[in-house]
């Protein structure tokens, strides 16, 4: 199975992002989505499992969870923005989602990818909309 993964996009959907997500079978978006919009044109590419961020209004928060569980591949996986947690660290994450074999959050714009524990991967895509925070 093939994901695409993105965080933070701030309704900013980038062309390069069709190219990349051309061909993946499931798409998991960590939040701070702008516009209910670019969920729509997510879900042109691939299934969308998505939550709202701190920065999304009332629209996107009525249509997505602030967390959402999902199994693919086998695999357990918990999308969150992050926030919730203050700033989101791998151990935090963890600790408040023991049961996740992957977690994918957003809100920090920093790219991440690193194991915890030895087999809970935690992933931050950074962040794919406009530039924030000089990153």
């Amino acid at each position: 199975m093939r994901l695409g993964v993105i965080a933070d996009t701030h309704g900013l959907l980038r062309p390069e992002v069709f190219e990349v997500f051309r061909g993946v079978d499931h798409i998991l978006h960590a939040g701070d989505v702008g516009p209910l919009d670019l969920l729509t044109e997510l879900e042109a590419l691939a299934p969308v499992t998505a939550v709202y961020g701190n920065t999304d209004g009332w629209e996107v928060r009525a249509r997505v969870p602030p967390v959402a569980r999902v199994e693919l591949d086998g695999f357990r996986i918990v999308i969150t923005h992050g926030d919730q947690l203050g700033s989101p660290t791998p151990e935090k994450l963890q600790a408040a989602f023991p049961d996740a074999e992957i977690l994918v959050f957003g809100h920090t714009h920093r790219p991440l990818l690193t194991l915890v524990d030895v087999v809970v991967t935690v992933m931050n895509p950074g962040a794919a909309g406009p530039r924030r925070f000089d990153l």
